[in-house]
């Protein structure tokens, strides 16, 4: 595979397989960018983002520009001189200088059947709208919001119990082989651009505090496929005695119900039942604010929890 010389731009973990495998690729990298240290947890410690804790591990140049719309970082880009840039959940939007400088482009990996699902949070939203495929694209970035030309994507099911968490790291896993794939293409002259279908295109908005209000009054299939598309974080939450109650694990048991929605039923083998528009959604893994998390049978032997109590 002929190697072109990259500047790899990423954040969060979604982004680290794609860096460990163009390393192990021995793609020639010339450098990587990451937002700055932030401080975070109950001391406000300054944190290091996973990309720059990997590209140290590599023995890789790192970059943490404030804004890398700033004169500076344009004067370190024409220093690195990439031929190729690859973006992966970086978290700043990049100004037309950035992406029309390196000759190979700009190259996005985003994990959405584009162009459903543009924007910063298309893994939860997808599995919240019960979507039963995904799968990831790479695009040439342009100005717009994730609306540039798609290089290649691939296809794969969602799973009706995946959560957020597991649907994360695998569509990390098959980015990562995506965008390889995708530089071999470009290289041996198979790769076909295809612009993005306007009338097709959605969109998945930052999340805010109260996406993960769980509303029991909406049937047991969508309650449960927010649970799941907040897994293991942010976490969908209730109410249980004016204590915030993250809800992590369950599942829908669609049938007649006597009970207001909200309303505890008696716990049995499955779980713990709560009362919603159409049936029941079974609890199986909580935690109460200033608690841990446990499963939904310790967490009953600590809190006995009368039936008739109703979540809000």
């Amino acid at each position: 595979m002929t190697k072109p010389r990259i500047l790899f731009m990423g954040t969060p973990a979604f982004a680290l397989p794609a860096l460990r495998l163009l390393h192990e690729q021995s793609c020639s990298i010339a450098g990587v960018v990451t937002q700055p240290d932030r401080p975070k947890g109950r001391g406000l410690k300054e944190v290091a983002p996973p990309i720059k804790i990997l590209a140290q591990e590599l023995g890789l140049p790192v970059f943490q520009p404030d804004k890398v719309k700033d004169p500076s970082f344009m004067e370190l880009l024409t220093k690195l001189n990439p031929e190729m840039i690859v973006l992966v959940a970086f978290g700043q939007i990049l100004p037309k200088a950035i992406i029309d400088y390196p000759p190979l482009k700009c190259l996005n990996i985003h994990p959405s059947l584009l162009p459903k699902y543009r924007g910063a949070a298309p893994l939860n939203w997808q599995i919240i709208h019960g979507e039963t495929k995904t799968g990831v694209s790479i695009m040439i970035m342009d100005e717009g919001m994730d609306s540039g030309d798609i290089l290649l994507q691939e296809e794969t099911p969602l799973g009706v119990n995946e959560t957020f968490g597991e649907l994360h790291d695998r569509l990390a896993e098959l980015g990562a082989k995506l965008i390889i794939k995708t530089i071999e293409q470009i290289f041996d002259g198979t790769i076909k651009r295809k612009p993005q279908d306007a009338s097709g295109v959605t969109f998945a908005p930052l999340l805010k505090k109260e996406t993960g209000k769980i509303n029991w009054n909406n049937k047991a299939s969508d309650i449960v496929n927010l649970i799941r598309g907040l897994s293991p974080t942010p976490a969908a939450y209730t109410s249980l005695d004016g204590l915030s109650l993250k809800i992590f694990t369950a599942v829908a048991q669609p049938g007649k119900v006597d009970l207001q929605p909200g309303t505890i039923d008696t716990a049995n083998a499955a779980g713990l039942p709560v009362a919603a528009s159409d049936g029941y959604v079974i609890i199986k893994d909580v935690q109460l604010a200033g608690k841990k998390r446990m499963l939904i049978d310790d967490f009953l032997r600590g809190h006995q929890l009368k039936p008739e109590t109703v979540l809000s």
